[in-house]
């Protein structure tokens, strides 16, 4: 029952949350409010909140809806731990299949809560992460464990071998993009985009960019609910 839970203590924390509908974000910093003791930001698509965590790099934690535009699937975890590897990313999603509970994991979530979670608990999974730890749902952390991620890891783990402007790269190769139409994206000379694509090859283990797109998109990819 949520009503064992015990109550975390007041945390200071920047913090700010994702999502594209303005009640339930409303009533999440309304809930988050004591345990994280500071103003907490908003935006309603992934486009804003890469803005608002570019104009203040003082925020440290990322409550994150998977459905909101502008994101494409799992991207969304690992394009924000390529650009600010240190704020901690937080997935809070109606999503609750056990494959994507699992990827958001081993792409870097550090917890996942969904939506339907008691006020007690959500707030005792704040807590947990600002200590340093990971957190998923009791009823559902052994059946997540009991499972290995094996490919999403081992993918996970050759993601976090590019710099994020290779990262940027391998985004734009999964949209079709040219080289010449990435130099242009990322206001850069066609030749450097050319490295970028050989060491994004040689690190994702691929033979040529079309295999790269593809694998970035499959292992990345949400099913509907």
């Amino acid at each position: 029952m949520a009503d064992s839970i015990q109550q975390p203590t007041s945390t200071m924390a920047r913090a700010i949350i994702a999502d594209d509908h303005p009640l339930f974000r409303a009533a999440l910093k309304q809930a988050l409010s004591e345990t994280l003791s500071t103003d907490i930001a908003e935006a309603a698509s992934f486009e804003q909140l890469l803005e608002v965590l570019q104009a203040q790099p003082q925020l440290e934690l990322i409550l994150l809806d998977l459905s909101m535009p502008g994101n494409k699937g799992l991207a969304a975890i690992t394009s924000l731990r390529s650009r600010f590897p240190d704020v901690l990313v937080v997935v809070v999603s109606a999503n609750e299949q056990i494959p994507v509970i699992r990827q958001a994991m081993a792409f870097g979530a550090s917890a996942y809560i969904p939506k339907s979670m008691p006020l007690a608990e959500l707030q005792q999974a704040i807590h947990t992460v600002l200590a340093g730890d990971t957190w998923l749902p009791d009823h559902l952390r052994d059946v997540i464990e009991a499972e290995s991620a094996a490919p999403e890891e081992d993918f996970a783990e050759r993601l976090e071998l590019l710099t994020p402007q290779q990262y940027r790269v391998l985004e734009c190769l999964a949209d079709g993009l040219l080289n010449k139409q990435i130099a242009y994206e990322l206001n850069v000379q066609e030749t450097t985009i050319k490295q970028h694509v050989s060491a994004i090859l040689r690190k994702l283990e691929v033979t040529n960019r079309t295999q790269a797109g593809i694998l970035f998109k499959q292992m990345l990819s949400v099913p509907e609910l």
